[in-house]
């Protein structure tokens, strides 16, 4: 994508009065607020999983647990690099006039850090409810992890811009 940045109005008519670069700024800012929350959830989580294999009842796990365990701290590590991928992008972007670009890649790195971070948790709910219940209750926390997951990360966002599209259009 490329952008215009001659000083004019990033989107005429969208009700504010700002430069491309004022909107990067801003959308830069707001994707950092984003990610401070989504972070510290994701490295907590990583945290906790790293500190299992310490416990004494992990002996106790099947083959299926430890292979979902194992699962599990791969996909957090992933998620949680992918959350700190923008703000290593923005160490190395700094001051070279990419805030556009810096904005995009961050976005993309937040919202493929989200899906694996979504992932993560459907698992470790079902590692839990498994080891704690039965295997099948953690098949069926994990299933509706995922739906509750897909609904208000997913179904419930596009819901509520459909709803303010057609409130524009009105």
């Amino acid at each position: 994508m490329t952008y215009d940045t001659r000083g004019r109005d990033a989107v005429p008519g969208d009700g504010r009065d700002e430069t491309v670069e004022e909107r990067m700024d801003r959308n830069w800012n707001e994707l950092l607020q984003e990610l401070r929350v989504t972070q510290t959830g994701a490295t907590l989580l990583t945290g906790f999983l790293m500190t299992i294999p310490f416990q004494q009842r992990f002996e106790d796990l099947d083959d299926y647990q430890r292979t979902l365990y194992l699962v599990l701290v791969v996909l957090t590590v992933l998620a949680t690099a992918l959350i700190l991928a923008p703000v290593s992008l923005h160490r190395e972007l700094f001051r070279r006039r990419m805030k556009p670009q810096l904005v995009s890649a961050g976005n993309l790195f937040a919202r493929l850090g989200l899906v694996v971070l979504a992932l993560a948790l459907v698992g470790v709910a079902s590692l839990l409810f498994d080891v704690v219940v039965s295997r099948q209750a953690g098949q069926v926390v994990g299933a509706t992890s995922a739906a509750v997951l897909v609904l208000v990360w997913w179904v419930l966002p596009r819901l509520v811009a459909g709803a303010a599209q057609r409130g524009a259009e009105d």
